[in-house]
């Protein structure tokens, strides 16, 4: 059993977790921004498409597994991933690694989580969580979002893990299998391979819906909205939008913050003081993002309903996008030492 894990809380799910799991084998330099950024974890995409709670699905930070993934494979540390097609066989691959000491990521679904307040609680299946510890039928949670450590049964763990709908998770676990220092150097070469990395994701993926490209995408359907969809409808994709947004894993203006820190310590390992800069306009981004849930919230809960109040938060997301695309542009031109 792993009775030495060091449970501290984080503003995102999944880069919390890699920061946890990275701390727990020994890798102390590791940040929450820098595993965010590492991970090239920012990210914006609309899929009008693919529906999650009857509205469209919209994303804004990579796929789930990207930021453990990429964090590791940049630092040369070894990553084991599992799904499983059988809980049994997966409770006890759980049970075996833990067993061995060994703390454990795990995606679940948020719905049945028993101890998410019940307004948190609804079908979203990218939530990532540690398990480092088993006593009886209960295993010990470390849910980086969380203050403190929580436990759930057997049954409950496994209703989480293998949850159903969009993005299921089939009983998912992660870990860090190698155990060695990491060096000033790896990390600035990670950082580097990192922003070139969300530069690509954000200015030159291929398509219109994603990256800084999805924003503007999306700003102009939204001042369609109340048109086609009419009033209600149309509230209820807003309403979609500030719950990715606001409510899962720090969602727009969170995740900007985020990484304008990031930002900010790569700084002590690339000495360019463009870096500084440039991380005050995520933060002017993340501002944008918090002010345009207000505006959505307002048109959802009645306050708010014209067309102009459409074309609004829409402007909000094309100044945004503008405000992304010179930062990516500017991270793109960085002189690296």
């Amino acid at each position: 059993m792993n009775n030495n894990f060091e449970h501290i809380q984080a503003a995102h799910c999944e880069s919390g977790v890699t920061r946890n799991l990275l701390k727990n084998i020994g890798i102390n330099k590791m940040t929450e921004p820098l595993a965010f950024g590492i991970g090239s974890g920012l990210f914006f995409v609309y899929i009008p498409f693919i529906k999650i709670n009857n509205g469209p699905a919209i994303a804004f930070r990579s796929m789930p597994g990207i930021i453990f993934k990429q964090t590791c494979h940049s630092l040369g540390i070894h990553v084991e991933r599992k799904k499983f097609s059988s809980r049994e066989k997966a409770q006890q691959f759980l049970d075996d690694r833990l067993a061995e000491g060994k703390a454990v990521g795990c995606q679940v679904g948020v719905y049945y989580l028993p101890y998410f307040p019940k307004e948190y609680r609804f079908h979203f299946n990218a939530h990532n969580l540690i398990v480092f510890d088993k006593e009886g039928d209960n295993y010990i949670v470390s849910d980086p979002i969380m203050d403190q450590v929580t436990s759930m049964t057997s049954y409950q763990l496994e209703r989480v893990r293998f949850a159903k709908g969009a993005l299921a998770p089939r009983g998912q676990l992660y870990y860090a299998e190698t155990n060695h220092e990491v060096t000033d150097e790896q990390m600035k070469k990670a950082i580097q391979h990192g922003i070139k990395k969300n530069v690509f994701n954000m200015l030159r993926i291929p398509g219109p819906i994603a990256g800084v490209k999805g924003i503007r995408f999306t700003a102009n359907k939204i001042k369609h909205w109340r048109d086609k969809f009419g009033l209600e409808k149309a509230g209820l994709y807003l309403a979609q939008l500030v719950r990715m947004q606001e409510e899962i894993g720090t969602g727009g203006g969170g995740f900007r913050y985020i990484y304008a820190a990031f930002l900010q310590e790569a700084h002590a390992y690339h000495n360019n003081d463009e870096l500084l800069k440039i991380s005050e306009e995520f933060t002017k981004s993340g501002d944008l993002w918090r002010t345009s849930a207000v505006q959505a919230a307002g048109i959802y809960k009645g306050r708010l309903g014209t067309q102009q109040d459409f074309n609004v938060m829409g402007d909000y997301l094309l100044e945004i996008a503008e405000i992304e695309k010179q930062a990516f542009e500017a991270l793109s031109k960085l002189k690296w030492q």
